[in-house]
């Protein structure tokens, strides 16, 4: 399994990743202090969480998610990394869709708004990481068990229902982030069962240069110390998130009673159309200018939208 623990490996080698350049004395002193403090501090504010996640139970929801994105800017910047928001946040209810490239795309979407993860069920036995995961309601899935998606699909619809923005990289795994495989349409059946706006979301790394970089994805069969490292030792890692259009009902597809899996299979078509045109293409500034935050009313889109209207759209 990949060290993110939500998907398989990923299909990317390390050929993917950024050559190392050979430095001198100096350099290398340089990223092992860079690297030595930096995760020092992701330490700290990890074991920070402890006390946070017992006091979870105690508050409500909106205190809670304060607390989660909180927590997980932190992360962020004790790791080194900066984060640019552009687009609007989403509402409340709503299904974020995004790529998956790094552990740290988690830490990101719950910075721009708290969201309940969809996760195998091993993470809930997680030292730490599982008993948080659970106190902010992360929606664990038997990926073993095709019987058990149903059920999965069900906890999604409820939360959304709730009020609860839910987060899935509906890939299946990660990637180098230089493009985006299918898109697997089964939790845009909860979007749908429980009529809440699909907001994608593109997420894209940057080096200090403003390259498009691999730094911080996993590969191959990356572990999670070594995503650490580099993600540590790198001289500055700029992560921009890119909330893209939302939209409600169905995309790309006339809808008829019973006729479920064109439903859903079309909008997870116009969610990864619209990720993909967001994405910056390699050798180019991903780096936009920030844009200020506020909910929206999402989108309603026509249902017979074709899939080049959707991307250009959004």
């Amino acid at each position: 399994m990949s060290p993110s623990g939500w998907f398989p490996a990923s299909p990317c080698t390390p050929a993917c990743l950024p050559e190392r350049v050979p430095d001198d004395g100096w350099v290398r002193f340089r990223r092992l202090a860079r690297t030595v403090a930096r995760m020092t501090g992701l330490l700290v504010v990890l074991l920070a969480g402890v006390p946070l996640a017992a006091l979870a139970p105690l508050l409500g929801p909106r205190a809670v998610g304060r607390m989660q994105a909180f927590w997980c800017a932190r992360l962020l910047a004790a790791a080194g990394v900066t984060v640019v928001v552009t687009g609007p946040r989403p509402a409340a209810g709503s299904l974020v869709v995004a790529n998956h490239v790094s552990w740290l795309d988690v830490l990101a979407l719950n910075r721009v708004t708290p969201v309940r993860m969809l996760a195998k069920v091993e993470v809930r036995s997680w030292p730490l990481i599982g008993a948080m995961a659970a106190r902010v309601g992360t929606v664990f899935l038997e990926r073993d068990r095709l019987r058990a998606l149903p059920a999965a699909v069900a906890a999604v619809a409820d939360a959304l229902r709730a009020g609860g923005c839910v987060g899935v990289f509906a890939e299946g795994t990660t990637r180098c982030g230089r493009d985006l495989g299918r898109f697997r349409p089964a939790a845009f059946q909860a979007a749908f069962d429980a009529d809440a706006p699909v907001v994608p979301v593109a997420l894209s790394y940057a080096d200090a240069g403003g390259t498009v970089d691999a730094t911080a994805a996993f590969v191959g069969d990356d572990d999670l110390l070594s995503s650490l490292l580099r993600v540590a030792a790198a001289p500055r890692t700029v992560l921009t998130v890119r909330v893209l259009p939302a939209w409600t009902g169905v995309v790309g597809h006339e809808h008829r009673p019973g006729d479920r899996e064109p439903a859903r299979r079309g909008s997870a078509r116009a969610a990864a159309a619209a990720i993909t045109a967001a994405l910056p293409a390699p050798g180019t500034d991903p780096r936009p200018v920030p844009a200020v935050h506020g909910p929206v009313r999402p989108a309603v889109r026509p249902a017979g939208m074709t899939r080049d209207e959707v991307t250009r759209a959004a």
